[in-house]
């Protein structure tokens, strides 16, 4: 199949029309499919809303061009959508997922996390994917009938597992979860509602899991391009890279940066999206899902790029790593950052009634734990602009950021 045709609905995607249901029934609506509901709830959430005003590498003030959490999230929902249709998934609820999948992230992107990580070390930590789901299920105040947005069992298996499963069958936790344990906001929910943590994710959360690397990838050589972190010619030391700017240089010798860059963006893209196509189509014709349990069973993802590609893509990952994540402005500024958290965290600790009235610990005390995840949550949906601002209004100095 060409990658330009759209496939027919697969057996193996998630099918609107089987869901699962949501936690709180809901009459359907008469116009749009389950799974289109829950994209709309997304797009029309606060939360999503703020991605707007969130890092993603700079900080929203150091230039008008540079990509946001929302920008981002807009670029994996675009890519995640293209393999969606080539392989006859939904996709509404992988644009769901694309699209919700940093609704969790705080302020000035890994730099808030870690910081947040450290303020909350005490009580249970931060985990962005945690965050993510305590948003869409409890943070967001925007319906009658039930806090979050109640989407479906299957939006909310994507959001917890696009990465793999949480745990065995027995319950213990596995991967990046193995030495701490699930977090409290997973673990908790899941008692309530059972997102089956031992199992893998459906098609369509495994493709917006990779339409994130894809998107980040690229995005992060067109932004680190534009601060000066590098230039294209710097790409040349990883082969994929080097012999895509070779092509480009031969079909257009006079060719500016700026115009070279952003050539060497889309062709990069392109080929990581037919990397994935036909590496999951390969693995697909091997194991034959006649259904979405049959990928849930499988005992491996069956979105992937193939060998040779990942190899590459971890090139482009460690490249950025070393020249762009790990540049001293970027360290210095992200630093400065966390300094910021850590002020505001310890200000709230110290003196509740500066927290918003409706973030204030209820009369009567709460538990210690209870009281840090609060200015947590509150801390979290911050966007970098509002963390700034506040920082302004209650300390004496305040990091420029730049």
């Amino acid at each position: 199949m060409s990658v330009g045709m759209a496939a027919a609905r697969s057996p193996y995607g998630c099918d609107p029309d089987r869901s699962r249901g949501r936690l709180f029934s809901e009459p359907p609506s008469r116009t749009r499919s389950p799974f289109r509901r829950d994209c709309d709830r997304v797009i029309h959430s606060t939360a999503f809303r703020r991605l707007k005003h969130k890092t993603q590498v700079f900080v929203f003030h150091e230039g008008d061009h540079y990509r946001t959490r929302l920008t981002h999230s807009l670029e994996v929902a675009q890519i995640a959508r293209a393999l969606a249709r080539q392989l006859g998934l939904d996709e509404d609820l992988t644009e769901t997922l694309a699209l919700a999948h940093d609704v969790g992230h705080p302020p000035f992107g890994h730099a808030g996390e870690r910081a947040l990580d450290a303020c909350l070390h005490a009580h249970g930590g931060f985990d962005h994917n945690a965050q993510t789901l305590r948003v869409v299920t409890a943070l967001e105040h925007r319906y009658p009938g039930f806090d979050g947005l109640n989407l479906t069992w299957e939006a909310l298996e994507g959001i917890v597992k696009h990465n793999g499963p949480l745990t065995a069958r027995n319950g213990t936790a596995v991967g990046r979860y193995r030495e701490h344990g699930i977090p409290v906001a997973i673990s908790e929910y899941n008692a309530t509602y059972d997102l089956e943590l031992w199992s893998f994710a459906s098609l369509e959360a495994q493709v917006a899991a990779i339409a994130d690397d894809i998107a980040y990838d690229a995005h992060d050589i067109d932004d680190g391009l534009r601060a000066g972190l590098f230039s294209v010619d710097d790409l040349k030391v990883m082969p994929l890279t080097a012999e895509m700017i070779a092509e480009i240089d031969r079909h257009y010798p006079a060719l500016d940066d700026n115009r070279r860059g952003a050539e060497l963006v889309r062709e990069l893209i392109s080929y990581l999206i037919g990397g994935v196509f036909s590496e999951s189509r390969r693995r697909l014709e091997i194991a034959r899902p006649k259904s979405v349990d049959d990928v849930r069973n499988h005992g491996e993802v069956l979105i992937a790029f193939p060998s040779g590609v990942a190899e590459a893509e971890a090139e482009i990952k460690s490249f950025l790593k070393l020249r762009m994540y790990r540049h001293e402005r970027v360290m210095r500024v992200m630093g400065e950052a966390e300094a910021i958290l850590f002020d505001l965290f310890a200000r709230y600790q110290k003196t509740p009634s500066d927290l918003p009235a409706e973030w204030l610990p209820p009369a009567g005390g709460t538990a210690e734990t209870e009281r840090a995840r609060r200015i947590g949550n509150f801390i979290a949906g911050m966007t970098d602009r509002f963390a700034i601002t506040e920082h302004q209004r209650l300390f004496d100095s305040t990091p420029d950021l730049r």
